[in-house]
């Protein structure tokens, strides 16, 4: 018979991406294995999944509200509903283990499996764990984590230190720079910048760019600018107006953006597992509202490392545009930006986290 196991998670890309490689994973290893991912209503797992040839339910659930308090009076009955959705969804589908990659999802389905007793997995992909999965972690049957030092917030005698799943399309990333810049129309002789406020936007980043772009221009700099959906229509003019502007909302080709950046800038969420794996010079400005302020954390380990640049949140609108144009002008520092961001890749983490689950649910 074969297996069946539940993903739960989502909410942005970071999440989304090392789901979707340890499913493969998973079903590299055994091909008859049942899998299906439980999302958030409404948020951007609902589409990606799908696209990407898995099944998913959604169920009504949401996270605590740290900027209006008011807007957390309903979440105590959707936490109700949302165990109850998952209720049916176990009663359904049967599954033998439950894997959650963080997003609002993952608390009903795991605490829900760990009542039931059936096995559950957490992988953790930022370097400072948030409450649910430290509360989870105390039952889960293993905590997979991309970074080192999370004894703090997991049993030791559990946790494995894997890196974080990177999508394979971006690691069999040997597209050549030029044929990278043609996907976007833009032109080889010129610095190319890639502005990726992850996969929901960054209002920071698209700001600073969007007052930037004329000293960018001038400077010869051109942009592969992934703005989010907010923001689309007003960097959508800037293309207009200049054939070194690339915008979109979203990239779906990211292997072809890394290919043709000579300089990132980009928020530090999962996405920096990415980086490392594609070693690009990066200039990260943390989401500062992230739980726990984990995106400044993920940044500053690799600061420390001599692997990258940091700008905070509130300073992108003084400093960013000045740091890309000094970082393009010196390809000293991007050299060593580019080998020891390199140097910290790791690019078997879904095989390990697979291997680890089918190894424990096999006995």
């Amino acid at each position: 018979m074969s297996k069946r196991i539940i993903i739960a998670g989502g909410g942005t890309g970071g999440h989304i991406f090392p789901a979707l490689a340890i499913a493969n994973a998973l079903k590299k290893n055994e091909p008859g294995m049942d899998i299906l991912f439980v999302g958030a209503n409404g948020k951007m797992e609902m589409d990606k999944i799908p696209e990407a040839g898995y099944p998913i339910i959604g169920i009504d659930i949401a996270g605590y509200n740290r900027s209006s308090l008011i807007k957390n009076f309903t979440l105590p009955y959707k936490l109700v509903k949302s165990f109850l959705q998952v209720r049916r969804i176990f009663q359904s589908f049967n599954p033998q283990a439950a894997i959650g990659v963080g997003g609002y999802s993952t608390f009903p389905v795991l605490r829900y499996a760990q009542a039931r007793g059936i096995p559950t997995f957490i992988h953790e992909s930022n370097s400072f764990a948030g409450k649910s999965n430290i509360l989870l972690g105390r039952k889960a049957t293993r905590i997979f984590a991309a970074s080192d030092g999370m004894e703090k917030f997991f049993p030791a005698a559990r946790l494995i230190q894997t890196g974080n799943p990177v999508r394979k399309q971006v690691l069999a990333n040997r597209i050549p720079r030029e044929e990278g810049l043609a996907f976007f129309g833009l032109d080889p002789q010129y610095t190319t910048v890639l502005v990726t406020g992850g996969s929901l936007g960054a209002r920071s980043l698209n700001e600073a760019i969007d007052a930037g772009i004329p000293l960018l221009v001038k400077s010869g700099i051109q942009l592969i600018w992934q703005t989010g959906k907010s923001h689309t229509v007003q960097a959508a003019a800037h293309a207009v107006e200049s054939r070194l502007i690339w915008t979109g909302e979203f990239i779906s080709g990211m292997e072809y953006a890394y290919a043709a950046a000579d300089i990132v800038v980009s928020r530090s969420g999962s996405v920096l597992y990415e980086l490392c794996a594609v070693r690009k010079p990066v200039i990260f400005v943390p989401y500062p509202h992230a739980a726990e302020d984990h995106q400044t954390v993920n940044a500053q380990n690799l600061v420390k490392k001599k692997a990258a640049l940091m700008i905070a949140d509130k300073d992108a609108g003084d400093k960013l545009v000045s740091e890309i144009l000094r970082l393009a002008k010196n390809k000293p520092e991007q050299e060593v930006l580019k080998e020891n961001i390199g140097k910290l890749a790791i690019t078997d983490a879904d095989e390990k986290i697979a291997s680890e689950i089918l190894k424990t649910l096999n006995g």
